[in-house]
């Protein structure tokens, strides 16, 4: 089949989602289908990155953050006339996939109506929490969010305007609705965005895991326990509450930190009090951030409420390196393998840190869930991602 797939970013840019896509992508045509992801065309000193993938059907747009990683394309008229122009020539499409929660969502949902297409829709993200952590008067910028997507997608306006009740609309549109992590889907069920969320979780590339797992798991010259911070530097991933608990934990460690963003001066401004060693990496290669994650002795995961699945501490799981982490809905999730933090106060963490930091010269580390390594395969995702698509195309048929 040809499976459209839409999102608010181009997959080559920084973000769990869009490394979800690719990954699915690459193995659903592995599987012998084809895919196209449609986006806002990328700005700034990485858009020539894979410019030519004719995977790719690139948007009209306008960069939305100083350091251009990020666009958005307006949703409207205009914007639909250029994907039908970008679709235009490919093969007949049988399935929307849309993974974008904003104009993403949007373009893809009125494509689909507009040609008469099933529609499955993956929910990667808390907006409600996202746009609380971001946005300086949150409850107002969720009203104006439920009346543009309401007058976008021509639909009767609402009785409330939460982050919900605009998930809820974007759910009403679609034939199947899924989401990356068992706890995520109940509370979409709980909060009544879909009576029924499948749960398929974004994977991890089955060659890369063989690949990471074959070699030596390098340990660097330095005796002290490595911890490994992976992320995106904004607030809601709380990279600076995980520093200031570094700070005041006291402990002697070398700890990693993997990623950018807008946060990364006021970052380090606050490593340098640390006793610890701290690194800024910056962004890196998908395999070497695997590697670094399976020699590391943990995982940082600071996030509270906000993540959907919680990919990197999987992803850790999956290489065999236990993680310490702060939200306990990816404690219950993860299973073994964690410490977990019992609040979101800088004493806790700052507690936790100095725990496994003992432990791990203790050698009596947590083991993560031997069986995760499979379940996290995305030829395994894949394929349950495909009974998604067949049970929302018979369901758009019926109906």
């Amino acid at each position: 089949m040809h499976v459209v797939m839409f999102g608010d970013q181009h997959a080559e840019t920084l973000g769990g989602a869009q490394v979800s896509m690719r990954l699915q992508r690459r193995f659903l045509e592995k599987a012998g289908h084809t895919v196209t992801i449609v986006a806002p065309r990328r700005h700034g000193p990485r858009s020539h990155r894979n410019a030519d993938d004719p995977g790719y059907a690139d948007l009209p747009s306008i960069p939305v953050t100083l350091d251009r990683e990020y666009a958005m394309t307006w949703p409207g008229a205009r914007a639909d006339r250029a994907v039908d122009r970008v679709l235009a020539g490919r093969p007949p499409v049988d399935i929307v996939h849309v993974q974008g929660d904003f104009w993403g969502a949007f373009l893809g949902l009125r494509y689909a109506r507009r040609h008469d297409l099933p529609v499955v829709f993956t929910f990667h993200n808390r907006v409600d929490v996202g746009i609380r952590a971001v946005a300086p008067f949150p409850d107002i910028v969720l009203r104006v969010l439920n009346r543009w997507g309401r007058r976008v997608l021509s639909e009767p306006a609402g009785s409330r305007s939460d982050g919900w009740s605009y998930l809820r609309m974007l759910a009403s549109l679609a034939d199947a609705v899924t989401a990356p992590s068992a706890h995520f889907a109940r509370r979409l069920e709980t909060n009544r965005v879909a009576p029924h969320v499948e749960v398929v979780w974004n994977g991890i590339d089955d060659d890369e895991l063989a690949a990471a797992l074959a070699a030596p798991r390098a340990r660097p010259d330095s005796r002290l326990p490595r911890l490994v911070w992976v992320g995106r530097m904004s607030p809601e991933k709380r990279l600076i509450p995980f520093l200031e608990a570094v700070v005041a934990s006291g402990i002697e460690a070398d700890i990693e930190v993997i990623g950018n963003g807008a946060q990364r001066a006021a970052a380090q401004r606050v490593a340098e009090r640390a006793r610890a060693s701290v690194f800024f990496l910056g962004s890196l290669p998908y395999r070497e951030t695997l590697r670094r994650v399976r020699s590391a002795d943990a995982l940082v995961q600071t996030s509270i409420g906000f993540e959907t699945q919680g990919m990197t501490i999987f992803e850790a799981a999956t290489l065999g390196t236990p993680s310490i982490v702060c939200d306990p809905d990816l404690v219950a999730e993860l299973g073994s393998g964690a410490w977990p933090v019992p609040d979101a106060s800088t004493s806790a963490l700052a507690a936790v840190l100095r725990a496994a930091v003992a432990d791990v010269r203790a050698g009596t580390a947590p083991v993560p869930d031997p069986s995760i390594a499979e379940r996290f395969r995305q030829s395994s995702r894949t394929a349950a991602m495909l009974e998604v698509y067949e049970a929302a195309r018979a369901r758009h048929d019926a109906t």
